[in-house]
């Protein structure tokens, strides 16, 4: 009995580090410190001034964003690289600036500009290929 009792308190004390250090993580984010201190990445200019823009806010690090990651490849593949529309992804925690900048609250988060440079829509967590296909469709991206 002592010894599953053992095993709980070391299981319940290895929860608590990980839920403090998940916490310590947002809390930096939130306060603007990176997590990959000195480095730094290009930043694209958004949005792109007679263009439709789409933009992924995330971390490579982060798991929805490793998700998003091969769809936004394949995205920038067949709208991007053929002029059709503007597809961009930001490192937040290689670029800190960029989340306050955007207004991010969480990630990744995607945000959609028409052609005149307004934000047009917004949204927060993963969003599926489909959606981000449709979306831009509904901006007069073919």
């Amino acid at each position: 009995m002592n010894g599953s009792r053992e095993e709980g308190v070391k299981r319940s004390l290895g929860v608590a580090a990980m839920i403090g250090t998940i916490a310590l993580v947002g809390m930096l984010f939130l306060a603007g410190v990176s997590c990959n201190a000195g480095e730094s990445s290009a930043v694209p200019e958004v949005p792109v001034k007679g263009k439709v823009t789409m933009v992924d806010i995330g971390a490579k690090e982060c798991i929805p964003c490793k998700m998003m990651a091969p769809i936004m490849e394949e995205l920038e593949r067949e709208y991007h690289d053929s002029g059709k529309a503007a597809i961009f992804f930001i490192d937040v925690w290689k670029n800190k600036d960029q989340g306050r900048k955007f207004g991010i609250r969480s990630i990744p988060t995607q945000i959609f500009y028409d052609k005149d440079g307004n934000e047009v829509y917004r949204h927060e967590g993963f969003m599926e290929k489909k959606a981000i296909i449709a979306k831009l469709q509904s901006l007069g991206v073919k």
